[in-house]
């Protein structure tokens, strides 16, 4: 069970953060949160917050800083768009191995470094209905 605590983000794929940024802070009116590179997973992404400081949603745009990367993949077969949600879990390690006890297919089988200082696993898509799922828990990385 995957037990979140709540939805940490939503995933959204670019081809160029710089490009969409003023969508989301002009037109949307987010709150711009900063860029910061993931090289372990080849991207480059941008936080913006939408909603009360209490309450906010933060969409998050992924851009690929390789054509390896899987979400330079990713663009070259769906296009820009929804990538995935991502769920703010304790004990994450714990949720992947209950996980795959309950027979659910996961794309990583121990916790790799990501944004903000986060330890994150992504589930596939086929064992999610079809949503790229992410799960996020604050650590050392």
């Amino acid at each position: 069970m995957i037990q979140p605590k709540a939805v940490h983000h939503i995933g959204i794929a670019v081809h160029s953060i710089e490009s969409h940024r003023p969508y989301y802070e002009q037109v949307l009116g987010a709150r711009f949160e900063g860029i910061e590179d993931v090289p372990e997973q080849q991207v480059r992404v941008a936080f913006f917050a939408v909603g009360p400081e209490e309450h906010a949603v933060r969409l998050e745009l992924v851009e690929p800083t390789s054509p390896d990367s899987t979400v330079a993949v990713f663009l070259d077969r769906r296009g820009e768009g929804l990538h995935h949600i991502a769920y703010h879990v304790d004990s994450i390690q714990d949720r992947l191995d209950a996980l795959k006890t309950q027979g659910v297919r996961l794309v990583d089988e121990t916790p790799r470094p990501g944004a903000h200082q986060m330890r994150v696993a992504f589930l596939h898509p086929k064992s999610t209905g079809g949503v790229l799922t992410e799960l996020c828990e604050p650590g050392d990385v």
